[in-house]
C-alpha cells in the first residue's frame, strides 16, 4: 500500500498491521531527458509493484528518494531507514531497478533489492527471488 492511501485514521486503526517500509530509489543523475526520467520511474514503478503487491497488508511505499548523491547519499539512505525503523515499522527495505544498492552501503535497511542484480533472471524467477528475500527478512 502506498504512503498516500492511509488517512490518519485509516493508519490509526490499520498501522499495526503494516511492519515494512519499502523506501524506492531513482537513482537519477540530473544528466536525464524528460523521457529518459520517465522511463527510469515507470521501471523503477514495475519493479516495486513487483515487490509490494504479493503482500499488501504488511508494506507500505513510501516516497522515493529520486537522485543519487554519491557516498553522502549512502548516508541520507541510512539515516531514513533508521529513523522509519525507530518510529513505525520494524523492517526496512531500499529498492532500486537501475542503479545496483549494497548492504554494505546501506547497512541500516534490513534488505536491499537492486534489479540490476538480476539482469539473468526471467520475471517468473525474479518474483520467486524477490518473495524469497522477504520471506528470509521477517524470518530472521
Amino acid at each position: 500500500m502506498k504512503f498516500s492511501d492511509f488517512d490518519r485514521q485509516s493508519w490509526e486503526e490499520n498501522g499495526r498491521y503494516y511492519d515494512t517500509c519499502l523506501i524506492p530509489v531513482t537513482g537519477l543523475s540530473g544528466a536525464e531527458d524528460p523521457v529518459d526520467t520517465i522511463e527510469a520511474l515507470e521501471r523503477l514503478r514495475d519493479f516495486l509493484d513487483r515487490i509490494e503487491r504479493p503482500y499488501r497488508g504488511r508494506i507500505v511505499v513510501y516516497p522515493a528518494v529520486q537522485y543519487r548523491a554519491g557516498t553522502a547519499g549512502s548516508e541520507y539512505i541510512n539515516d531514513i531507514c533508521r529513523k522509519v525503523k525507530s518510529s513505525y515499522f520494524q523492517y526496512a527495505v531500499m529498492a532500486s531497478a537501475d542503479i545496483p544498492l549494497s548492504t554494505t552501503d546501506i547497512y541500516e535497511s534490513d534488505l536491499v533489492l537492486s534489479l540490476t542484480a538480476f539482469d539473468h533472471v526471467t520475471k517468473s524467477e525474479l518474483n520467486l527471488e524477490i518473495g524469497r528475500r522477504i520471506q528470509e527478512m521477517w524470518q530472521s
